[in-house]
């Protein structure tokens, strides 16, 4: 069931297809973040599908400490408890040992936290990570890491990947395990590993090539986005990207901007995820194919045209730049709501766009027209 297509390359830029137990993911693919199984905003599964939403993404760390994964399991598992019918990967849990590097210790065995709701301790290493993610039934468990920061030694960094590549080999021991039992809720439950290393483009490349060698379902670039210039993490895209096998898709986790994601698919990338579009709708800041503007900003409060012309999300299809300003000015749920689903449905339909450049073998030119319009400036 579990496959995956490359079907064209147009330079470095891929145009793929996977097909999962839960139904098939066209990539380069954009994945909503519902942390604790919701899109912050008040976006429904619905919503989602109506945004053109293939793929969300929730987080094991947050799922474990509140509801619990074990509640979630009783119920039926995370796509069932959530009512979503498309795929779900689960992160590890993994970035909350960088996130919350003042509240944790990392050992061999995993690491200890102490919970950012209660402060109670939690324990969590490959094994209870990997067992979370089954219990949560997931389409895609992620390998438990640990993200160093970019700026961090190169001895730490060194011996960190060393003892995320031992990690990865118990995750997949563990997956493995769980995918044979009799009352496992997703038995074809996916395990992408996750390559770390900083900035150090030997600690990279060996990293990449180690863990190409466990042939897993897919691979992940994670550690950047944490410190690192951009201009440092494209870098770190063409020297890595090359050294994971062609035939399995490529996550840049947390990343990023819309001209982030163009310059990734650029470089071979497959996957993202980011909170951006969803955190900076709910402070008012709204992408368009020419950049992201705040709709706070009194210049809009008689504007009647939609947030970007020709856009075809909910809030574009109806209301007014001047009545969703008045919307979130005035406190109102529906103007946050209105910001997510536009946000959304914009980076949802550039990943369309990306996936018919590529297939028309005009992803250069796209590339460097999207480049060249969009600025990060006010309208």
């Amino acid at each position: 069931m579990n496959k995956y297509t490359l079907i064209k390359k147009d330079g470095r830029a891929r145009r793929g297809r996977l097909e999962t137990v839960h139904g098939t993911v066209e990539t380069p693919v954009f994945m909503n973040v519902g942390t604790v199984g919701a899109i912050k905003g008040a976006v429904s599964t619905e919503d989602l599908k109506d945004i053109g939403c293939q793929i969300e993404l929730s987080n094991t760390y947050h799922l474990h400490v509140r509801t619990g994964d074990e509640v979630i399991k009783r119920l039926g598992g995370l796509h069932k408890f959530m009512v979503w019918d498309r795929p779900i990967l689960t992160d590890s849990g993994g970035f909350q040992v960088f996130s919350l590097a003042t509240l944790r210790k990392i050992k061999e065995e995993g690491v200890t936290f102490a919970s950012h709701i209660d402060g109670h301790k939690i324990f969590m290493g490959p094994e209870e990570s990997i067992r979370i993610q089954s219990n949560l039934g997931s389409t895609i468990a992620m390998a438990f890491d640990e993200c160093p920061d970019a700026r961090s030694e190169r001895d730490y960094v060194i011996d960190s990947v060393h003892r995320t590549q031992r990690w990865l080999v118990r995750c997949k021991t563990e997956l493995d395990r769980l995918n044979s039992l009799s009352d496992t809720i997703n038995k074809e439950q996916m395990l992408f590993g996750i390559n770390q290393g900083a900035v150090f483009d030997d600690v990279r490349i060996e990293n990449a090539e180690y863990i190409t060698e466990l042939d897993l379902d897919g691979y992940a670039i994670g550690g950047l986005a944490v410190g690192e210039t951009h201009e440092e993490m494209y870098h770190i895209l063409d020297i890595t990207v090359p050294h994971l096998p062609e035939d399995k898709p490529v996550y840049l986790m947390g990343v990023g901007t819309p001209v982030n994601i163009v310059e990734a698919v650029y470089r071979g990338v497959d996957f993202f995820d980011c909170v951006y579009p969803s955190r900076n709708a709910r402070h008012g800041q709204l992408y368009t194919h020419h950049g992201k503007f705040n709709i706070k900003n009194a210049k809009y409060a008689e504007d009647m045209r939609p947030i970007e012309g020709g856009c075809n999300c909910p809030a574009c299809r109806t209301y007014s730049r001047a009545y969703i300003r008045h919307l979130i000015k005035a406190g109102e749920m529906l103007g946050l709501r209105l910001c997510v689903l536009h946000n959304l449905y914009f980076y949802n339909h550039l990943m369309e766009e990306i996936r018919e450049a590529i297939d028309e073998g005009r992803y250069q030119s796209f590339h460097d027209e999207f480049i060249s319009e969009y600025e990060e400036t006010p309208l």
